[in-house]
């Protein structure tokens, strides 16, 4: 379970000067983490925090540090721990979904800048079918009525748990091979052709 809130996150990142969405800046890191056995919190915060000052002070960093190594230890444990830094229940449909699809977008970056470049055609065939549908997931756009009906609200209550758990599959299935590769010193991480949905998106922001 996470420490820190959406909310806090969101004010912490805005107080840092940052341009992220707190959903996105967490998916970043949860895709680097499924590509990294080693991905450390200063290279997250570089990618998150332009000012250098600021991303060094320790008193505004204490929501972050606590939100990586949350997230770490939830992805890293046998427990299914894990959940993604969406948008509290309390907030209107619509806006948790864009942070659905921000967290999303978030992922892809992070996963296709987190570790070194591994072919495409050596990821199993289960992760490249999650990786298409977060592809989708974060390209979608929702337009809704109000705050959503109940069918609505279950719909997306299903997408975030199909996440959650494609990401956890993911996680697993990558970092053992990644690990053992570092420790064979073989090169390790993913790399995404040119062409492929899942590449590269750019810079983060």
């Amino acid at each position: 379970m996470l420490q820190v809130t959406f909310a806090e996150v969101a004010r912490v990142l805005e107080g840092l000067g940052s341009s992220v969405p707190a959903a996105e800046a967490h998916g970043c890191l949860v895709g680097a983490l499924c590509t990294s056995p080693h991905y450390p919190m200063e290279r997250w915060l570089e990618e998150i925090i332009p000012d250098a000052e600021q991303r060094n002070d320790e008193d505004s960093q204490q929501a972050l540090r606590l939100l990586y190594a949350d997230t770490l230890n939830a992805l890293r444990g046998e427990d299914m721990e894990f959940e993604a830094l969406l948008p509290d229940d309390d907030i209107p449909l619509t806006a948790r979904a864009s942070g659905l699809s921000q967290w999303c977008q978030g992922f892809l970056y992070g996963f296709g800048t987190g570790g070194k470049p591994v072919k495409q055609e050596e990821l199993p065939g289960n992760v490249n079918e999650i990786l298409n549908d977060l592809t989708h997931i974060g390209r979608a756009s929702v337009e809704l009525e109000g705050d959503g009906n109940e069918s609505e609200e279950e719909a997306y209550a299903e997408v975030v748990e199909y996440v959650r758990v494609g990401v956890q599959l993911i996680h697993d299935e990558l970092i053992p091979a990644a690990a053992h590769r570092i420790e064979t010193g073989e090169d390790t991480g993913i790399e995404l052709d040119d062409d492929d949905t899942n590449a590269d998106p750019g810079p983060l922001h």
